[in-house]
């Protein structure tokens, strides 16, 4: 499975994919660590796909939010200078948006899901 060429911040923080702010994985794990928190992560994905029931389901996604607290895509944020978190936000709408709007329409065009290229 080939892996989508996303905006990545100047500071490495977070991607840009939908047109959305999505916090990347704490790089400071080591590799099991982030291995092993993946693994919990696909599989709570497939217990959501597979819940019969209300209960099941609730269980399931906590499981998904514990293995994104696990790798530092939710919860406290993972670097030390004070900036807030800016996941979810327009990028334009951040304290990115400069950089946003000097990046050429190709790779913003990547990170909003829309083609770059005018119609003939």
């Amino acid at each position: 499975m080939a892996r989508k060429d996303y905006p990545e911040t100047p500071d490495g923080r977070y991607f840009v994919a939908k047109s959305r702010l999505w916090r990347k994985t704490d790089p400071r794990l080591d590799d099991a660590t982030r291995r092993a928190a993946v693994k919990a992560l696909m599989q709570a994905h497939r217990a959501v796909r597979f819940a019969k029931d209300e209960d099941e389901t609730r269980a399931a996604r906590d499981a998904v939010d514990a293995a994104k607290q696990a790798l530092g895509e939710r919860g406290p944020v993972w670097w030390d200078d004070g900036a807030p978190d800016e996941g979810g936000c327009h990028p334009k709408n951040s304290s990115y948006a400069q950089w946003w709007a000097d990046l050429p329409a190709a790779k913003r065009a990547a990170g909003t899901g829309k083609d770059a290229t005018p119609p003939p």
